[in-house]
């Protein structure tokens, strides 16, 4: 081949390379873009970083909530904004007070609460392994080690071990009960809220909002944080009857009725003010902040 042609094949090999680049990048920024590349990324790619606009995030590809970060580049954060608009207009937002966050997931809400500036600190409780190690790292990529405690253990109404099972495919679904066939078990530390918070230096009045996702565990965390729904702290927290079974259910909407006498329900298309003693207590999952 001459050494013209040869120039030639050069030239529209790399002309067509900048034109499959081009038409590559400019599909791979938009959500159906990003959908397809975040399910074709295979098992070897253990962790990624996304720039979200006012923060970064890292996380694992292979897990539901990475990939709802790399698809939307947010997880929930209207959830965030919602019930901040909530407490603010019902004058239950205290300046200067401490976030709770049972659950911290790999960091999401935790980054949404301290970019908001509405507590002064966050104490984050996360006892999966794989989502702490993620936790730690946001909290240090986005500079606030000085504003949020992450501790690595769950929240529970004694001090031990627990058994715990990871969920590989949502990291978020992991739990002290098993949900699948395919759930890992692991011993994980669990100890109770009142101790953590000792530990930390933080007291009881300091707490302004407790913030709970763990995944059915719920009725026995509430159990080591009495001292904090005597005083009423602001509750917002997933409920889930499929999960306690109706006659658990039952004993929890009393037990919870016994501190809070009135409740937001956030169902999917619509917010319900009620009296806690009124909450459904078979159904679906659904948010909930207990209020007074």
């Amino acid at each position: 081949m001459s050494d013209r042609k040869i120039l030639t094949a050069k030239f529209w090999k790399r002309t067509l390379r900048k034109i499959r680049d081009h038409v590559a990048t400019r599909l791979f920024d938009t959500r159906l873009g990003r959908d397809i590349l975040i399910g074709a990324i295979g098992p070897r790619v253990k962790t990624m970083t996304v720039d979200c606009g006012d923060h970064i995030l890292s996380f694992s590809p292979a897990d539901y909530i990475g990939r709802k970060v790399f698809r939307k580049g947010h997880f929930e954060r209207d959830h965030v904004d919602r019930l901040l608009m909530v407490l603010r207009e019902r004058g239950l937002l205290r300046k200067g007070t401490v976030l709770l966050e049972l659950g911290g997931n790999i960091g999401t809400q935790t980054t949404y609460f301290a970019l908001s500036g509405a507590y002064r600190h966050i104490v984050t409780i996360e006892p999966d392994p794989r989502n702490f190690r993620l936790l730690s790292v946001n909290i240090a990529d986005n500079g606030m080690q000085d504003m949020v405690t992450a501790v690595n253990c769950a929240a529970g109404d004694r001090q031990g071990q627990l058994d715990f099972y990871l969920n590989h495919k949502n990291h978020g679904k992991s739990s002290v009960f098993r949900q699948s066939a395919g759930d890992e078990k692991i011993s994980v530390p669990v100890r109770p809220v009142a101790d953590i918070l000792a530990d930390i230096g933080v007291e009881a009045a300091d707490i302004g909002l407790i913030w709970m996702d763990i995944e059915g565990y719920e009725p026995v965390a509430v159990r080591s944080m009495l001292a904090l729904m005597a005083r009423k702290v602001p509750l917002y927290m997933e409920f889930t009857p499929a999960f306690y079974g109706r006659d658990q259910a039952v004993a929890f909407v009393a037990d919870l009725a016994g501190y809070y006498a009135e409740c937001l329900v956030f169902f999917e298309d619509r917010s319900v003010a009620m009296k806690v003693a009124d909450l459904p207590v078979e159904g679906h999952q659904f948010n909930v902040l207990f209020l007074r």
